[in-house]
């Protein structure tokens, strides 16, 4: 034997082996097992219960799985961090920071970093830390400036002009988080903010280099161009009607539209908004008409040929009541090369800022110092990666040997020292509770593959007064299935112990047990027999609906009928109902007389009998029992089970929970609404006890009855003395039947 290998320890559940992970060994060697002694080589990151911040520093190809390479590899580099491996097999809230290694680099620098972790939290001094404080890294950093993120908010500045140009960067990109919390800026959006500026600049700086035609009106261009735009079409429209009916005459009345359409409008409310009065012409249409400014115009756009009057014809053709068509060209002409410069514009994304605003921060020196800023907080990325690398530490050190125990083995499930990390509640429901309920995401997708884990599963749908909605699956192991039906409703426990409305959606039914399997081909009976009879009533209660109805027709034509003969029963349907009855009769007398003939053996046939009825449900539930698997339930789920996990009768009993009543409960039969009794019982009873009694204890009844022995117990018509008369025999203890003295035969009892 290699003594250099491990020895690995193996315990017994569900049908099979599983590694025992007790001691920071058999973590250290985990590499070592066969991976065909796992239970497991895949888990999915959704849908368990367990820390998510863990799940995914160990998915670390990101593609939502948890693979055997990516376990060996977190379990590998925690041990190496550790002094000891058996901190990582007895995990713990608080890391101690003694049991850190600090005798590689990485372990030194990691010490290091847990340490001013502890001193940014105020807790100088601290031997441990935990989870929680890895965790707040708002607190860790929020006295820091500079924490290796590469993002400075406006803190991180000394000076009041580099903080009011990173806070004009936010506003215009927007603001990044820093690790403190706090809005900040990075690289790359400070390159973005300097470029787009620069741009800006350089753009103003095109109109200001040929300002006579591209700003004609000086600072006021901007506003007279927007003047412009808002009446150009409809100005434009104008001209080209005046051209067009000076072109032809016979077009005028229709350029100005048509006296029916201003009767369509009188007939309504108007508006000088309104979009009937908006789409006629700017004025009245004449041939070569020049553009009245201020009298005669469309309510609609007075408005707006009076802001074009005052912001541009005024400063450049003078203060004018009408606008011929060729100062309207020359106008256009003199504000084209603005429209020909603002297409061009640039560094947009600023101009909120204003031009004085952005030439100000160009002729600053806030690039540089913003830039120097971002290097030196990204000068700080090993410190800062090193407090997310404590973080790691302190959850594989808490998380990993419980997932080690899901994964590797499936210890908690198969102990239930504590629930598996796919055990998502508990469903109370039909007066039982089940613990095995996983998560589902998809029910059709997972009840096709579920399906086969032989189990009686119950898809439901939760939700919370919140609006939080989960469906779940749970398996049912004990009772029956008789009132677990689409829309029965329960109550779901998750494992912060909320409450959820559970509703069952869709069933896979599959044996529960082998008592209810007994009893199932009865069960199907009375049902079959129950739809049979319903509908026979209703059959019968259609027919005499009808019948009614012809009754009902013809006592209304009594007086135009004439009366008839009542009907006669036809003599060929009594016999044919006598030969069946007497045929039944036959059948049932000769089963019971078989019945009867088997004497003491007859418990034999009664058991004989329920085993011919039951038995072949009770040899499909036990196969199928024994077939009942955890892995398709959870394969559906995405893990990759590597094994037969079976639950077994004993097992799935412990994981559904029936219905009884506390020990020492005191209990009262006491029902005043309980169904009353029937004798039928009895009756049938006490009348297959006589006529055993009858048919193997007739020779000695009769002897009794002949000497007189039961005249007491018998009505006066049937005692002896009154059949045979006053000289009824004396009693002869040793006596017989076949020695019995002769009487008449009138009088002799009946054989």
């Amino acid at each position: 034997m290699d003594e250099s290998k491990h020895r690995w320890r193996f315990f017994r559940a569900g049908g099979f082996d599983q590694v025992r992970l007790d001691t920071g060994a058999d973590l250290a060697n985990l590499d070592q097992l066969d991976q065909k002694l796992w239970v497991a080589l895949a888990c999915p990151v959704r849908g368990l219960e367990f820390d998510a911040k863990t799940l995914e520093l160990l998915d670390t190809d990101k593609d939502g799985r948890i693979r055997v390479p990516e376990i060996l590899a977190a379990v590998k580099w925690t041990c190496s961090m550790l002094k000891d491996p058996d901190a990582l097999a007895k995990p713990s809230e608080a890391l101690s920071l003694s049991a850190i290694n600090e005798a590689t680099p990485e372990g030194k620098q990691l010490l290091a970093s847990a340490t001013q972790i502890l001193v940014n939290l105020g807790k100088k001094g601290a031997s441990s830390i935990s989870v929680a404080d890895t965790t707040d890294t708002a607190r860790i950093f929020t006295e820091t400036q500079f924490n290796g993120d590469g993002i400075v908010p406006v803190e991180s500045a000394s000076d009041d002009a580099s903080r009011a140009v990173i806070q004009d960067i936010i506003a215009c990109f927007g603001a990044e988080t820093d690790r403190s919390g706090k809005p900040g800026i990075s690289q790359a959006k400070a390159d973005a903010f300097f470029t787009e500026a620069t741009a800006y600049s350089d753009w103003w700086k095109k109109a200001e280099s040929d300002a006579a035609n591209v700003l004609p009106l000086g600072d006021k261009t901007a506003e007279a161009v927007g003047a412009f735009r808002n009446i150009k079409p409809k100005v434009d429209d104008y001209f080209a009607r005046c051209r067009l009916a000076s072109f032809d005459a016979r077009a005028l009345a229709a350029l100005n539209r048509q006296e029916s359409e201003y009767l369509a409008l009188a007939a309504n409310d108007l508006s000088i908004t309104a979009s009937e009065i908006a789409g006629f012409p700017l004025a009245r249409v004449e041939a070569n008409k020049p553009l009245p400014l201020k009298d005669g115009l469309n309510p609609a756009h007075a408005g707006a040929v009076a802001v074009l009057h005052t912001a541009v014809i005024k400063p450049i053709l003078g203060d004018k009541s009408t606008l011929t068509a060729e100062e309207w060209t020359s106008i256009c002409t003199k504000l084209g090369a603005y429209d020909g410069w603002f297409s061009s514009k640039a560094g947009a994304a600023v101009e909120k800022l204003g031009l004085k605003r952005v030439r100000e921060i160009l002729g600053g020196k806030s690039k540089d110092v913003i830039t120097a800023l971002i290097a030196k907080d990204k000068a700080l990325e090993p410190e800062a990666n090193a407090i997310a690398t404590v973080d790691k530490l302190v959850r594989f050190q808490r998380d990993l040997h419980l997932l080690l125990n899901n994964f590797v083995s499936f210890s908690d499930f198969y102990t239930r020292r504590a629930k598996a990390v796919f055990q998502v509640g508990t469903l109370y429901l039909d007066g039982r509770s089940c613990e095995l309920c996983v998560r589902v995401e998809d029910t059709g997708k997972h009840a096709a593959l579920a399906g086969l884990a032989k189990s009686y599963l119950a898809y439901c749908d939760c939700t919370r007064p919140s609006g939080e909605k989960m469906t779940i699956a749970a398996a049912f192991t004990g009772g029956d299935s008789d009132n677990l039906m689409i829309g029965r409703n329960g109550v779901f426990y998750d494992r912060k112990g909320r409450d959820w409305d559970a509703t069952i959606t869709k069933v896979v039914d599959n044996p529960i047990s082998i008592r209810q399997a007994f009893w199932a081909p009865y069960k199907k009976f009375v049902r079959l027999l129950e739809d049979q009879v319903a509908k026979r009533a209703a059959a019968a209660e259609a027919t005499s609906d009808a019948k009614l109805l012809t009754l009902a027709s013809s006592v209304s034509q009594a007086d135009k009928s004439k009366p008839g003969e009542p009907k006669k029963m036809d003599i060929g349907t009594v016999a044919a109902l006598g030969v069946g009855v007497g045929a039944i009769s036959t059948v049932i007398g000769g089963f019971l007389s078989g019945f009867i003939k088997l004497g003491f053996w007859m418990p034999l046939g009664v058991i004989g009998l329920l085993l011919l009825i039951s038995g072949p449900s009770m040899l499909i539930a036990w196969l199928k029992l024994r077939q009942r698997n955890l892995g398709p339930i959870l394969d559906a789920n995405g893990w990759a089970v590597n094994t037969r996990a079976r639950i077994n009768v004993l097992f799935g009993g412990a994981l559904t929970d029936v219905a009884a009543l506390p020990p020492g409960a005191e209990r009262s039969f006491e029902d005043p609404f309980a169904d009353k009794k029937s004798a039928w019982p009895l009756y049938l009873t006490l009348a297959a006890v006589v006529a055993l009694l009858w048919y193997y204890g007739t020779p000695r009844l009769s002897e009794l009855w002949y000497y007189g022995k039961l005249d007491k117990a018998l009505p006066p018509k049937a005692r002896s003395t009154s059949v045979l008369g006053t000289n009824a025999p004396a009693w002869k203890p040793d006596a017989t039947v076949a020695a019995a003295p002769t009487v008449p035969a009138t009088n002799a009892p009946a054989k």
